[in-house]
């Protein structure tokens, strides 16, 4: 009998989502194991997008898309068995836990889930880049930036809206944080630095991609990814003429 009640209390804490921690209302997840979990992902994500456009090769991006999906379909069902958190545990194990609910981590991680597996299919079973899937990626690669960089978890402020109430224990205490320390906020001179600075970076953005158009491989290959099919058709037919063309000059 005990041993039946020992098998049913460990089949219950395997399916129990998050870790049950005194002093916490709800099963929570260590935030400090899921940052660099995301570091990783984006680290391995940017080489996959670096290797595409610089080298014009899918292969890292295949190995790294199936790592991708298999490992979000782990932390919908199971996180503490997900490998890049067992990573992301490796390089903070040393480190005081950042407790966070496990509750709208999940439903942030399931949001990653359903974008995962639609990936793998087109870029790993039916490969067929297009700017609608290069967008999947880029957003992909935005939420593990600003999970990384900055402990915004974009998918759990989204699981509050729909529950129409702040989580709890988020990153940071943001939801039971009610006033900023005088650090935390800024200062006339700041924000005109501030906002002088994103406007300078943005047109840095802007100017790189349209008033230099074929100067780096890196455009080239972008201005290539993002155009539609009947563009790409369009730029293959006239650049079959022109060697075309050119072959029969060089015959004359």
């Amino acid at each position: 009998m005990g041993a039946v009640i020992y098998k049913e209390k460990n089949m219950k804490d395997f399916f129990a989502y998050g870790e049950k921690v005194p002093g916490y209302d709800i099963r929570v997840l260590n935030e400090r194991e899921a940052r660099a979990a995301a570091a990783i992902l984006f680290v391995g994500a940017f080489l996959g997008l670096v290797n595409g456009v610089m080298l014009g090769t899918a292969v890292f991006s295949k190995y790294f898309v199936t790592f991708f999906a298999i490992d979000f379909t782990m932390r919908v069902i199971q996180p503490r068995y997900a490998p890049s958190l067992m990573l992301g545990r490796f390089f903070v194990q040393n480190q005081t836990p950042e407790y966070v609910g496990a509750p709208q981590k999940r439903f942030a991680w399931a949001l990653g889930f359903v974008l995962a597996w639609p990936m793998f299919y087109y870029l790993v079973i039916d490969f067929q880049p297009n700017p609608l899937k290069v967008l999947v990626c880029l957003i992909c690669m935005s939420l593990l930036f600003f999970e990384a960089a900055f402990s915004i978890c974009l998918g759990c402020k989204i699981f509050g809206w729909i529950k129409r109430k702040d989580p709890q224990y988020c990153p940071g205490g943001v939801c039971e944080m009610k006033i900023k320390e005088p650090v935390q906020t800024f200062s006339p001179v700041q924000r005109v630095i501030l906002i002088v600075t994103v406007l300078v970076m943005g047109y840095g953005t802007y100017a790189y991609f349209t008033k230099l158009p074929d100067r780096t491989v890196f455009v080239k290959k972008m201005k290539i990814l993002m155009m539609s099919q009947a563009a790409f058709e369009k730029m293959q037919k006239a650049k079959e003429k022109e060697e075309e063309d050119a072959f029969f000059n060089d015959d004359e």
